[in-house]
């Protein structure tokens, strides 16, 4: 929950953005209305899972691709951020797990690279570099998926379907490519989450479309389109591209695989034993503070359900949540650090521009987009972060209602 609070609004939006190219890598994504293009036959959900997941090795992945980002208004940007913006690019991607994915801007390419056992991304809007190592196979050995039954899936879809409904398979084409797809909504808490939608195709087995829509919003939030893909094998020269010189380079630590063992285990010892319980309840949680607990046990008309202890050994805070599920709002209150109090403007410093609101006389910054809102105020000492996937309005009645018990 340090995060929330100390990260910047670039890096905050690049990395929700990012979320999404990562849920692609090694693939081609699309998200488009079916064309003139061959369809597959009509099946129902669980064969054409089946299908897709028994369907033959490929040798490579070569795609043209496009991503849009409408998370926020085009007006809270200044310049070009692939990312933050959108732009279309290309991806590779190779049999033996070698990966490129490039996303062309005006100011410069975002390119990623993952090749024998280490990674890069390049940002160019901040020239940087960042580089490292996957973390290394914890058991040393290849493992051979079975391939799940019709009826295995569709028990889980069954199971899927009692908190989440879910539509298709509907027939169309991609790229190209005769594909399924199928779309998965909330039944109920879903905040402003409409849908997420994926598509794949048929022949291959490969996803070729994955979108995320807003709630009563027919047009996609975040979409990563590839309009041309091509199957076979991959020259070793796509993924022989080196950062730009010059640039500045950021190592990013990865656990090995003795850490990430040894951390398994002491989670296991940790788990049986139970030494160390998680601190939780308003009193509790308030022992620890440095700063008065402000934890109503209800914020704009919605129940509040936990208190917890977070970032216990740095700077001790808490995290309350209200309501259920994503109709809920989280808040996160720490003792605000001279190097994290808000400037006085209404900018990030990193190419985009946030309003300032007031919050009971003190005036805070909002990130408001399409699936959520975040909002950061300071009060006596003590930083107030309210976030959730609701409307601006409500994210600043409920910071407005906390300042008020403040005073």
């Amino acid at each position: 929950m340090k995060f929330l609070r100390t990260v910047s609004t670039r890096r905050l939006l690049a990395a929700i953005a990012g979320l999404v190219v990562a849920i692609a890598a090694g693939t081609a994504i699309a998200v488009a209305a079916s064309g003139p293009g061959p369809e597959p036959p009509a099946s129902s959900l669980a064969p054409a899972i089946h299908q897709a997941l028994a369907a033959p090795a490929l040798q490579g992945i070569s795609a043209r691709i496009k991503f849009t980002n409408n998370l926020i208004s085009s007006n809270d940007i200044n310049g070009t951020d692939p990312l933050l913006s959108g732009a279309s690019g290309r991806l590779w991607w190779s049999s033996d797990n070698r990966l490129r994915i490039e996303l062309q801007g005006d100011n410069g390419d975002a390119q990623l690279v993952v090749d024998n056992g280490s990674f890069w991304v390049y940002d160019p809007t901040s020239n940087t570099v960042y580089e490292g190592k996957l973390p290394a196979d914890q058991t040393g050995k290849a493992k051979s998926d079975t391939i799940p039954t019709i009826a295995q899936i569709q028990a889980s879809l069954k199971q899927l379907m009692s908190h989440a409904n879910v539509a298709g398979p509907l027939r169309g084409d991609i790229a190209g490519q005769p594909t399924y797809t199928v779309r998965v909504s909330p039944k109920h808490d879903g905040g402003l989450l409409g849908a997420a939608q994926l598509a794949w195709d048929a022949a291959h087995g490969v996803p070729l479309a994955i979108g995320v829509y807003a709630r009563n919003d027919a047009t996609p939030v975040l979409q990563l389109k590839a309009t041309k893909i091509s199957f076979g094998k991959v020259s070793s020269s796509v993924f022989a591209i080196k950062p730009p010189a010059g640039a500045k380079v950021v190592t990013v630590s990865t656990p090995s695989s003795a850490a990430a063992n040894a951390s398994a285990a002491a989670a296991k010892r940790a788990n049986g034993k139970r030494q160390h319980a998680e601190v939780s309840g308003v009193g509790a949680v308030a022992r620890h503070l440095s700063f008065k607990l402000v934890a109503p046990a209800e914020l704009v008309g919605l129940p509040r359900q936990t208190v917890s202890l977070v970032d216990s050994k740095g700077n001790p805070g808490a995290l309350i949540t209200y309501g259920q599920n994503l109709g809920g709002v989280a808040v996160v209150e720490q003792r605000q650090q001279a190097s994290s109090a808000p400037a006085s403007g209404s900018t990030s410093g990193q190419g985009l521009t946030l309003p300032t609101v007031s919050i009971d006389g003190a005036t805070g910054q909002e990130l408001d987009t399409a699936l959520g809102t975040v909002v950061r105020f300071s009060r006596g000492g003590v930083t107030f972060t309210v976030l959730g996937s609701v409307p601006a309005v409500a994210a600043d009645d409920a910071a407005r209602a906390l300042a008020a018990l403040t005073r």
